[in-house]
């Protein structure tokens, strides 16, 4: 056989390896979907499903602005929001006149919602970028969660819209009043929303958008406008965005001022941001770190706003690419072999990181409950907020544990360094 040969049959298997493992992770990702009801069957965890299902299709809309467009907004909510009110005035009307809609649908007429309003307000507002991009996207925002108050019959008012999924149509016998057929129809839509926008980064828009994001001078010259890309960026994050408003709507049967406000486009840029931007799956990481966040840490404590400032600072200073970005950084090491290496160096680490977070959380708890707030449980282990020694075991934790684990974290370092070099002689790491 010829070298050419050898060349061509190896480019051939090495591009039906990644088909075969691209269209395996999606069928993976399908089949959790289905079997994680049969397996986690109480109502709790089929909401906490849905409430992820909801945050994955929002995060991953917000990445076509942020991840390939690169386009910061503090006001994201705002097209989930009207996704979610146009949701529900669709489901109203529907019940009213008896027209032959069945549930399923409704997630498009949310997306038509955040389309709307995109396709109006988006010519203004991405003709800049950067930080002219941002302020004025926090201004509408707020705007528009400030309206929802006064406009009462659009928005309802404080008391927001109200509907009744189970009086639309039924499809299939389902008549979507369990939690179970609410579940899966999340994750219907999921599925069909995270393929358009997996798939639209495929496109040469999504090239684009790419281009635009790292270098807009350049495709100015040529002959593309990058007014124009960032228009239709925003457009289609609007209707995704929209689309995961409607779903909220039809799993909360409402729709109130809370869904436009300056929390939900916090939370949308912390998922993203903590899941990382650089890759599809970063914002699906996000989506549901952020969401079991906010459902546990909201019972165990009052300040769990303070704990993902803390979490998204962390972040941003150590791992700028996210969870995402921190897991590809080992593919080169895994390829070349030399993963083995580093793992040493992480089990190391781990004892004193988890003692200074512990040390953390200890203060911070105390701090919040000194004022008589309740015992602080710490494994098992009950601190009195006023008792020095909860003090003097709080500051034993952070110092003791921050002068360990940074001589711990050293000691990564360099294996991750010499891992790294062994990785780029054999070919893995440019």
């Amino acid at each position: 056989m010829t070298t050419a040969a050898t060349s061509t049959s190896k480019v051939a298997t090495d591009l039906a390896g990644g088909s075969l493992r691209f269209y395996g992770v999606w069928l993976l990702g399908i089949i959790a979907l289905i079997v994680l009801p049969m397996i986690f069957s109480s109502g709790g965890s089929l909401t906490s499903f849905s409430l992820i299902g909801i945050a994955i299709v929002f995060a991953l809309s917000y990445n076509i602005l942020l991840g390939q467009t690169g386009l910061l907004s503090f006001g994201h909510a705002v097209h989930y929001g009207l996704g979610g009110f146009a949701a529900c005035h669709m489901m109203n009307a529907v019940v009213s006149h008896g027209w032959p809609i069945p549930l399923p649908f409704i997630p498009l007429f949310g997306g038509l919602g955040g389309l709307v309003f995109a396709v109006i307000i988006g010519w203004v507002m991405t003709k800049r970028a950067g930080t002219v991009f941002a302020m004025i996207s926090l201004g509408i925002g707020e705007l528009v969660a400030s309206s929802s108050l006064i406009l009462r019959s659009v928005f309802g008012g404080e008391s927001g819209i109200t509907t009744d999924r189970t009086a639309l149509p039924k499809m299939f016998g389902w008549s979507f009043g369990p939690q179970l057929q609410v579940y899966y129809l999340i994750a219907f839509w999921l599925v069909l929303s995270a393929i358009a926008m997996y798939a639209l980064t495929r496109t040469p828009l999504g090239r684009i958008s790419n281009a635009v994001r790292d270098n807009p001078e350049r495709v100015q010259f040529i002959g593309y406008d990058p007014h124009v890309v960032r228009y239709l960026a925003f457009c289609f994050a609007g209707f995704f965005a929209g689309v995961a408003g409607g779903l909220a709507a039809i799993n909360f049967e409402i729709a109130n001022a809370a869904y436009l406000g300056a929390i939900q486009s916090g939370l949308v840029l912390f998922s993203t941001f903590i899941g990382g931007t650089a890759y599809f799956f970063g914002p699906i990481l996000g989506a549901i770190l952020v969401t079991y966040l906010q459902l546990g840490l909201t019972n165990l404590t009052s300040v769990w706003q303070l704990y993902f400032g803390i979490i998204f600072i962390g972040i941003v200073m150590f791992s700028p690419g996210g969870i995402a970005g921190l897991l590809m950084m080992h593919r080169p090491l895994i390829r070349a072999g030399t993963l083995w290496t580093v793992i040493p160096s992480y089990l190391v680490a781990i004892v004193p990181t988890v003692a200074l977070a512990c040390g953390v959380i200890l203060t911070i708890e105390t701090v919040a409950r000194f004022s008589g707030g309740d015992p602080i449980n710490l494994f098992g282990i009950a601190f009195k907020p006023t008792s020095p020694a909860t003090w003097m075991v709080a500051a034993v934790l952070v110092i003791g544990g921050a002068f360990v684990a940074r001589l711990t974290w050293r000691r990564i370092a360099d294996a991750w360094d010499k891992a790294a070099t062994i990785a780029r002689d054999r070919g893995y790491l440019a």
